[in-house]
């Protein structure tokens, strides 16, 4: 339970709405899932002292350009922009990974992010 609650606290700070979304998404089918995020994602590793939660979340953006995981990179461009990090460091992230992940996926997280930018409130 105190990992749910560490991981809920960072959760409300970063994108509740988002985390809510999914929750649903998943309550029929997978509802442990949902959990497991709470838990271990943001309970037990986003909580973690050694980097702030900025510098975490631009690892994830780096990460989700590489994946290609859109719809989650523009859950985490929302919460980058709620932990402090600027438009031009989201944007720098993606350019950055152009040279490991290849264009396609760098453009393909531009455009996410631009998505996001018209309307943050939205993911």
């Amino acid at each position: 339970m105190e990992r749910y609650r560490r991981g809920m606290e960072i959760l409300n700070r970063m994108n509740r709405k988002s985390y809510t979304a999914i929750r649903d998404e998943l309550e029929d089918v997978a509802p442990d899932l949902a959990r497991f995020v709470a838990e271990f994602a943001y309970g037990d590793v986003y909580s973690r002292g050694v980097l702030d939660l900025k510098t975490r979340e631009l690892l994830t953006l780096a990460a989700l350009t590489v994946l290609r995981a859109d719809d989650q990179l523009k859950s985490h461009v929302r919460g980058a922009l709620n932990a402090g990090c600027s438009k031009d460091e989201i944007i720098e992230v993606m350019i950055q990974m152009a040279v490991y992940a290849g264009f396609p996926a760098a453009i393909n997280a531009v455009l996410a992010a631009k998505e996001v930018f018209k309307d943050p409130n939205e993911v």
